[in-house]
């Protein structure tokens, strides 16, 4: 078996495997980007139910100041009903005074705070929703990834097995470079030669489209691993296509040879003459 054959099992057995992850890939992709707007909705869930209780601190500290001085004013009041100089009602008046202008700043603080509490219960209750309705979204995705998970579960571990074991029998330079393409291409890592001229043997790379060389189908045959000079994928030659060319009388792989030697020695020939 040739190192292309062997790759090729591998590759394909690669391919399904890559198949089958996919679906399971996308599901946990899902969930992920679901997970993480949940998580931004209890992040601002929280941070809201933070900002409601310390508002509603504030109106209970501002609402006591506004009792006390209340309170205070009152007292002043009652000073001022039993001064005995206009010198001394004066100054119970001017302190009166600033009471009641301390008491509206702690009415309106008040105020202002009541309507930031409306304000943020508003977005908490949206939240909420928000929030109850993306638990939904995330405990559904959970559970179709835990679905498809088990679904494919034994199959790879199939193919896993499966590729391991072809693994072992490759080179380990040839298995770094299918490795190598497989990352960087996908599924274009390999790929099939396509016959132009079955007599001429005239062919293209199926990823690129690019014609290949004489040079190129022969070494193919012959059981080399060959690139693809264009996109740089491991060509290979289909089981049908191979035995069709080995049953074919007309050229034979000697003959097939012989031609790319001369048309080798050819383009040898113009190069000399070009010099001269």
């Amino acid at each position: 078996m040739s190192v292309t054959t062997q790759l090729l099992d591998v590759f394909r057995v690669d391919k399904q495997l890559r198949g089958l992850r996919s679906r399971l890939d996308g599901a946990e992709r899902f969930l992920t980007l679901q997970s993480v707007l949940l998580a931004d909705l209890e992040k601002t869930k929280t941070t809201l139910e933070g900002q409601i209780k310390l508002l509603r601190a504030t109106i209970a500290n501002e609402e006591g100041e506004a009792a006390r001085i209340e309170a205070r004013a009152a007292g002043l009041r009652e000073q001022m009903n039993n001064a005995k100089t206009a010198k001394e009602y004066a100054v119970f008046q001017s302190e009166l005074n600033t009471l009641k202008e301390q008491k509206s700043a702690a009415d309106e603080r008040v105020l202002e705070s009541m309507a930031k509490v409306e304000e943020a219960d508003k977005r908490l209750a949206d939240v909420t929703v928000n929030h109850a309705d993306r638990a939904k979204i995330v405990q559904t995705a959970r559970t179709d990834r835990d679905a498809k998970a088990a679904e494919i579960k034994d199959r790879l571990a199939e193919l896993t097995e499966q590729r391991r074991a072809l693994c072992a029998a490759v080179p380990a330079r040839e298995m770094r470079m299918l490795e190598d393409l497989i990352k960087a291409r996908g599924d274009e890592a390999m790929a099939p030669i396509e016959v132009l001229d079955r007599r001429a043997h005239e062919g293209s790379c199926s990823a690129c489209m690019m014609a290949v060389t004489v040079e190129v189908v022969s070494s193919l045959m012959s059981g080399k691993l060959v690139s693809c000079p264009a996109c740089h994928c491991i060509l290979y030659m289909e089981e049908s296509i191979f035995a069709k060319e080995k049953k074919t009388k007309d050229p034979s792989l000697a003959a097939l040879q012989k031609k790319a030697k001369k048309a080798k020695e050819k383009e040898a020939a113009k190069e000399e003459a070009a010099k001269m």
